[in-house]
């Protein structure tokens, strides 16, 4: 498969929106990055939608055609039908002179095609001794069986999709032709580069659109009507049944989204459908909703398929119906190279997620998969990281805060801005004689402890460290660390029980004093003694009292 749809490594955000939408999670994790998983992608390009970041983009060809014109050939576009939806109020004449406008040598309609394909549907329904026939004109739901259910490719019609079939027409037509269809749709871009020869290149409606405002070339509102064209409600879900001529052997059911089409798929696998003709389209909404119709046309479905209802005529285009060989698609089955993993590597990856039991499995589906176990599979296949399991790493957090929370010897209070208690552990509540967390969670501080100084933190915005102070009605000393995180808007306490060490500091000052008034005794005595020994010898007492001062001084200081 081409890498048609490719990945901006720098604008992931690890938010997993584009697996939780991936129907068939073919994308891969590793290194904090989504990387696509070719052998399994059906380029439907839901995670083309839904990323909030822009970070897929799809591979753009306008420099190669614009190559296709400068060299002179006729540069003939096939237009995806669902042109209407996403051009407000130009019909195929108003978008065939702004395009010639571009150096295109003609602007044909791809429901041409439709037309064709529609007619040998009817062909193989009435001719030959078929069972299911599924559609294959979505190269989404192709690349779903070839990949995915490989079993039910049996049933999908071995006939070009209308934009092959168009283009081929067109290069009968139209001598040395290079063949360009423009339309809503990723998976297009592939198959042209699959099936090579029939289309020389595939646009985006927002690539065409990007274009012509380069070239500063503006669509003129004019809505052309053709009695001929009822291959124009292709692009819509049903368009396709519309247009064909029911055979009474045969059940005509529709089916859009990945989802319905792969439920559908399963009851295929098991026997339980016979007899049914079954189109599918892997868009819900099918082509007018299509991932590349321009985001801001993504409003509503009903609009768009009302646009392409009263668009379309009551009666077929007059087309030339080739020989069915010429029509004929070799769809092949296309291997997936990811093993699938044993139980006990499955049940390796559970415990390795934290879960060792059936309850322990939550099936939230925030990593992006339906079940625990499918995200154990995709783990062992390499397509996943543990850390994608949310609960698993809330759980990892919070047992690891709780783990320092209880077992450090410094109390700890946490305070929302409103001054109440939201956590206090074991030290703290020792600290202030306080039974159970339960009697104060969720209560006012100042039950328990002056408010004044987390106010001020609040106030001024500046956090206080290591302040000591003394909890009268606790008789405790502690030192106090208030810090005010503005992000959570939590204010934290830490406290560190300082209380034996205060007392001890004052035993300390106690002895010294004591000491002190000990020398002052013993120097005011032995000085009397010296100057009553030095009045009978005559010697001064002068070096005793230095001596002695000194003592003095040696204690005050410890």
């Amino acid at each position: 498969m081409s890498n048609c749809l490719t990945l901006k490594k720098s604008n992931c955000k690890n938010c997993y929106k584009c697996i939780r939408h991936c129907p068939v999670k073919a994308i891969r994790f590793s290194g904090n990055q989504a990387h696509i998983i070719d052998d399994e992608c059906i380029l439907c390009g839901q995670c083309f939608v839904v990323c909030p970041q822009n970070a897929k983009q799809i591979v753009d060809e306008t420099e190669k055609v614009k190559v296709f014109i400068q060299s002179g050939d006729p540069v003939v576009v096939s237009l995806a039908p669902s042109f209407i939806a996403n051009y407000d109020g130009a019909g195929i004449n108003a978008m065939r002179k702004a395009l010639k406008k571009m150096g295109f040598y003609d602007v044909e309609e791809t429901a041409i095609g439709a037309t064709i394909v529609k007619n040998e549907y009817e062909r193989i329904l009435s001719e030959e001794d078929r069972d299911v026939v599924i559609s294959s004109c979505c190269h989404s739901v192709n690349l779903l069986i070839q990949k995915h259910f490989p079993s039910c490719l049996e049933y999908l019609a071995d006939v070009m999709s209308p934009m092959q079939a168009h283009c081929i027409d067109i290069k009968k037509r139209v001598p040395g032709a290079k063949t360009v269809f423009v339309g809503p749709c990723v998976a297009k871009k592939d198959e042209a580069e699959h099936y090579k020869g029939i289309v020389d290149a595939v646009l985006t409606f927002e690539e065409l659109t990007q274009w012509m405002k380069e070239e500063k070339i503006e669509l003129e509102a004019e809505l052309d009507y053709n009695e001929y064209s009822r291959a124009r409600f292709f692009p819509t879900t049903g368009g396709v049944l519309k247009t064909m001529d029911e055979n009474s052997e045969y059940t005509y059911v529709s089916i859009d989204g990945v989802e319905n089409c792969m439920a559908v798929l399963k009851d295929i696998e098991k026997g339980k459908i016979h007899k049914c003709f079954i189109e599918m389209s892997s868009c819900t909404g099918s082509c007018v909703a299509g991932p590349v119709i321009e985001k801001y046309h993504h409003d509503s479905s009903i609009k768009d398929y009302l646009e392409v209802a009263s668009y379309a005529g009551k009666k077929d285009f007059d087309v030339l119906q080739p020989k069915p060989s010429e029509l004929k698609k070799f769809i092949s089955f296309i291997e997936r190279k990811l093993p699938m993993p044993s139980e006990i590597e499955i049940g390796s990856a559970l415990r390795q997620m934290g879960k060792f039991k059936p309850s322990d499995e939550l099936n939230c589906g925030s990593c992006g998969y339906n079940t625990c176990r499918e995200k154990a599979i995709a783990i062992c296949q390499g397509k996943a990281e543990i850390s994608m399991c949310l609960p698993f790493l809330k759980d990892k957090a919070e047992n690891f805060s709780d783990t320092i929370v209880k077992n450090t010897p410094n109390g700890l209070i946490v305070l929302n801005e409103n001054l109440e208690v939201q956590q206090i552990n074991e030290a703290a509540r020792k600290i202030m004689n306080i039974r159970s967390a339960s009697d104060v969670l969720g209560d006012q501080v100042i039950r328990i402890l002056d408010p004044t100084v987390f106010m001020n933190v609040i106030t001024s915005g500046k956090n206080v460290k290591d302040q000591r102070v003394y909890l009268a009605e606790y008789k405790r000393y502690v030192e106090q660390t208030i810090v005010y995180d503005k992000e959570s808007h939590l204010l934290v306490g830490i406290m560190r029980d300082v209380t034996d060490e205060e007392y001890e500091r004052e035993r300390k000052e106690n002895i010294s004093r004591r000491t002190i008034e000990v020398a002052d005794k013993v120097v005011d005595k032995q000085m009397r003694i010296v100057q009553e020994i030095a009045s009978l010898l005559g010697e001064t007492a002068a070096e005793t009292k230095i001596a002695l001062s000194k003592l003095k001084e040696s204690i005050t200081d410890e």
